[in-house]
């Protein structure tokens, strides 16, 4: 175990140091002194030395084998140097040539070494048995889990096993986990989007089209102003920070900086914002408020390109200083400044992250900060956009890929169309898919068409009356497949609901907090995955665009990788030939290759469609010739590509579609990466048009707004003679006009021969960008300048939406009962399967026996449920002590003394012992936790259930056990940035 840091100096550091004297101390001259063992930049810190690019050179010297790799932690994507000798890693370095990274690592980047070799992973499957920790083979475990799973869906149906995926995997097992679900029988599948972007998702893809970020971290250097708003990158996201700096230094800036916590960010800004938590709506109309007011607004750019902003201009008529300042604590003269400087320094990017997210009403917020980048123009334009910085290396990807309950990949829905899609895509009988799906008898819709329940609610679909739950029968199974459970509320509830459970399995190289919260005695069961670094694959940044992994090292341990573990379950459930009918295997292993070409086939949707295998190595192996600004590369074999290829890169690979670096930008052609805004939602509405008013991508041929293309467009216009009749027969093929799929050998000039009969319009004419597996729609109106999804003004107001308009509703546990009355919550009501409590949690009044507000984010050391990084030594020494930080004032009222123990209780019952930080980065009724620890319980040490060697290094109470109910009203978005708690001297 490590011991807590001293004042003394450990004797190996000074005696290199003063060794080496005078010139720099590499990372290699420190461990040949040193004898540790360590990479990258964590002993380069410690010596107080340079970080070098591996040379050519030195490869040779020590005969290291050098391999790419991307940073397993955060969504900037990073590029990971890998040296590898005699199959073992010796050493790293960060990516020198990354765009993204540019040689840079944070601590977590420069530790990563460490989670593919570390001596406190799962090593081998394990079940409890009499309360004891077993040793089992596969074998054993696979057959022990299948047997107990089928018996299950024998008895409940196939909905009563939830299985829970995970950002931590590639966007090949992340699609393959979404199809093993759908082959399995259930709509009860999510990842950690569900409780981290959700909202970001449905608001923002409801706005303008797509729910990503719009620009990049690189485009961030053409800003003129940087509005960052629950964000605190310099912890969370910290080599992103760099590029932030880099306008902030280059342009001269301003970045302002809205928070109800003083963060390590928010002490680089020129502007701090301290916001009263779940106050956003209204902080946001403020700003929008003084910019109606001074006639600020881009109103060509409203006029050409937005819909529904009168609606939001009568919204935020009412919401002037005076009602801005009651509500957010904000002074109006502030936020006049910072509407001001956001109006006098355009371009400007707006960032979010959780902080905005994890709301009752976040979807109404992310709606509004697209609102306000629409009101200033500052969309479709370089330096603009919405630059949202997500949490773990590939949750945009396994978002994409459709590991969610309301989702098949792509984002096609669950609707009749999406499935026949995706079953045409997988070769599979659709009825023979429909028969893996149990229909309950209370409604006419199959269960395939329902969402399921998500992650952040699967504790009710196990507790839960079962006469409340829109599905046959509870949650009896529950698979938590790379996900970390102290990252959710409630987790007494959660504790409950394991204990509850016939069956718990944890599949992660790590045993994570789940092995060791519940008081089972048997019916757990770990099977050890690899870490990434010991697979290969693709992986997605935040900005959407894709890059590949290369294997570092064969898989350790007993441990197996995620895609492998998934062919030995449809071995045991018996589908593996369906499965795979088109990917090949390798023993136990499917091809990753043949996974991405297979998902390639069919997300017309997002533009997953270009990035092949091959075109995503020669990015990886050619990243020095892309621009470290604009990721266009400037000659070399990716020559005009953008970096990764960011999503949508559309049509076939052979089509090389350079990738759309800054989505919805019309100053360049759609073949060279530009767009307008999708049309989405209809023509019209009410009357009024929704498509755009004289603006359109340059080169295209329909100078106006127009909708999406479908074959019944190409045919009125006449384009579709510019289809080959691989893609006419193909499309023909879609739409049922013909009885067999055609062969990729049928192609040709034109497939057009005389006039088309109206018969054949009607029957072919559906068939649209989406569903056409040729990719011949999507050719032919990009070959015109068009966009395949249509050209349509962004919509400032949501119809489909609880609330259309965004509006301020208080947080369910909130301190200011005197705005309950004004703005309340929602109703309570039923939806994703469950019923979801909001007006009969509100009209209690906690605020007395609760008075501070309570929320949590990121440490700058850790990532997520912490498991990885808290049994990693260098990173664990760094931060030791879970802890609250706690205002002066409110300290001293409570005489709690800085450095001790106290205890913070939730007005649910849960309550965590943690070491207070008083400091007024914290706002007088604040207190803020870190999400990242686990292995404590309410003052009780959990250390002595894990399995002996895999325990953690540094454990901790979790901060969502004080936490509370509370869920966004579109996407059941947990509420962890505004609850309420008491703390008292433990």
């Amino acid at each position: 175990m490590l011991r807590k840091k001293t004042t003394s100096t450990a004797s190996s550091r000074p005696g290199i140091v003063a060794r080496d004297g005078a010139k720099t101390v590499n990372r290699r001259s420190f461990l040949a002194g040193s004898g540790l063992v360590i990479g990258g930049l964590t002993a380069i810190a410690a010596t107080g030395g340079s970080v070098t690019a591996a040379s050519a050179q030195t490869q040779a010297n020590t005969n290291a084998e050098i391999i790419k790799s991307v940073c397993t932690h955060c969504s900037v994507g990073c590029t990971v140097i890998a040296e590898v000798q005699n199959g073992v890693w010796t050493g790293q370095e960060p990516g020198w040539d990354s765009p993204f990274n540019l040689g840079a690592h944070c601590a977590k980047g420069a530790a990563v070494r460490e989670h593919a070799h570390g001596e406190r992973r799962l090593k081998y499957p394990m079940k409890k048995v009499g309360g004891n920790w077993e040793r089992i083979s596969w074998e054993t475990a696979i057959n022990e889990i299948g047997d107990g799973m089928m018996k299950i869906k024998e008895e409940s149906g196939p909905d009563s096993v939830y299985w829970l995926g995970s950002a931590k995997h590639n966007n090949e097992q992340a699609y393959l986990f979404r199809k093993f679900a759908a082959y399995w029988g259930t709509n009860n599948v999510d990842h950690q989007a569900r409780i981290c972007h959700s909202t970001t998702v449905a608001g923002v893809a409801n706005t303008w089209g797509y729910g990503a970020m719009t620009n990049s971290y690189n485009d961030i250097h053409n800003s003129k102003a940087i509005l960052i708003i629950g964000g605190n990158p310099a912890e969370a996201h910290p080599v992103s920070l760099l590029h932030v700096l880099k306008a902030k230094e280059e342009n001269n800036a301003p970045l302002i900086v809205c928070d109800p916590r003083f963060t390590r960010t928010a002490a680089h800004a020129d502007e701090f914002v301290r916001m009263r938590p779940g106050s956003d709506v209204a902080l946001v109309w403020g700003i929008l408020w003084h910019i109606f007011e001074n006639k600020w607004e881009d109103t060509e750019f409203i006029r050409q390109r937005v819909w529904g902003m009168d609606q939001i201009r009568t919204e935020v008529a009412s919401w002037n200083p005076e009602e801005v300042e009651r509500v957010t604590g904000v002074p109006g003269e502030q936020l006049e400044r910072v509407a001001k400087t956001l109006a006098n320094n355009r371009p400007g990017t707006l960032i979010w992250c959780m902080g905005g997210t994890q709301h009752s009403n976040g979807n109404n917020n992310t709606r509004a900060y697209c609102i306000l980048q629409l009101a200033l123009g500052n969309m479709g334009t370089a330096g603009g956009g919405t630059n949202i910085f997500r949490g773990h290396d590939n949750v945009q990807g396994a978002t994409d890929l459709g590991v969610l309950a309301d989702t098949l990949p792509g984002y096609y829905g669950l609707t009749p169309g999406a499935w026949a899609h995706w079953a045409r895509v997988w070769d599979e009988d659709l009825d023979w898919l429909k028969g893996n799906f149990s229909d309950a008898t209370y409604d006419e819709t199959s269960m395939m068409n329902l969402t399921g329940i998500p992650v952040s609610r699967w504790i009710d679909g196990v507790l839960e009356d079962a006469d409340n739950i829109d599905q046959p029968a509870n949650t009896r199974a529950m698979v938590f497949w790379g996900h970390a459970p102290n990252s959710q509320t409630r987790m007494k509830e959660m504790k409950t609901a394991m204990e509850k459970l016939d069956m718990l399995v944890v599949v992660d190289p790590y045993p994570t907090v789940s092995a060791v919260m519940n008081d089972r005695t048997d019916g757990v069961y770990l099977l050890p995955a690899t870490t990434q670094f010991e697979t290969r694959g693709s992986v997605t940044a935040s900005n959407r665009s894709l890059q590949w992994r290369d294997k570092v090292v064969e898989p350790l341990f007993e441990s197996k990788v995620d895609h492998t573990i998934m062919k030995l379950f449809a071995d045991k459930f018996g589908f593996t030939d369906r499965l795979f009918r088109n990917i090949a295997i390798d023993g136990d292993e499917p091809n990753i290759e043949d996974i991405t070409r297979e998902f390639n086939r069919g997300m017309w949707t997002v533009g997953y469609t270009a990035q092949s295998p091959e075109r995503m190595k020669m990015h990886m192996a050619n990243q020095h010739t892309f621009d470290r600004t604009t990721l266009r590369a400037n000659g070399g074999p990716a020559d005009g590509d953008f970096y990764g290829m960011p999503w949508p890169a559309w049509g076939t690979p052979e089509m090389n579609h350079p990738g759309s670096a800054n989505l919805y930008d019309t100053s360049l052609s759609v073949a060279e990466g530009g767009l307008p805004f999708r049309a989405r939602y209809g023509v019209e509405r009410n009357g009024d048009n929704l498509l755009a008013e004289g603006s359109f991508t340059v080169g295209s041929e329909i100078q106006d707004g127009y909708p999406e293309f479908t074959m019944a467009m190409l045919i009125e216009l006449g384009w579709d003679k510019d289809l080959t009749a691989y893609e006419r027969n193909m499309i023909e093929w879609v739409a049922g006009f013909r009885d067999t799929r055609p062969g990729t050998e049928e192609v040709g000039e034109t497939s057009q021969t005389g006039e088309i009969p109206s018969d054949y319009v009607d029957n072919v004419g559906g068939v649209n960008w989406k569903t056409d597996l040729s990719g011949g729609i999507q050719r032919v109106a990009i070959l015109h300048g068009c966009a395949p999804y249509g050209n349509a003004k962004a919509r400032c107001v949501v119809w489909t939406f609880p609330d259309p308009v965004p509006i301020h509703r208080e947080p369910l546990y909130t301190a200011r009962r005197d705005l309950v009355a004004d703005y309340p919550t929602y109703e309570d009501k039923k939806f994703w399967r469950l019923p979801t409590m909001y007006k009969s949690i509100q009209e209690n009044d906690f605020s007395e026996g609760f008075p501070i507000v309570l929320t949590s984010g990121r440490l700058v050391e850790y990532e997520g449920g912490g498991d990885e990084t808290r049994s990693n030594p260098w990173l664990a020494e760094l931060q030791q002590n879970m802890f609250v930080e706690i205002n002066p004032r409110d300290a001293n009222n409570l005489g709690v003394r800085d450095g001790k123990d106290v205890w913070v209780e939730g007005p649910e019952g849960g309550k965590v012992k943690v070491m207070a930080m008083v400091t007024e980065r914290v706002g007088e009724g604040v207190a803020f936790m870190p999400f990242h620890f686990g292995g404590v319980s309410e003052g009780v040490d959990l250390r002595d259930k894990y399995p002996e060697g895999a325990d953690p290094i540094v454990l901790g109470e979790s901060t969502n056990t004080a936490q509370t109910y509370g869920y966004d009203s579109v996407t059941q978005m947990q509420e962890t940035k505004a609850t309420l708690c008491k703390i008292s001297v433990a």
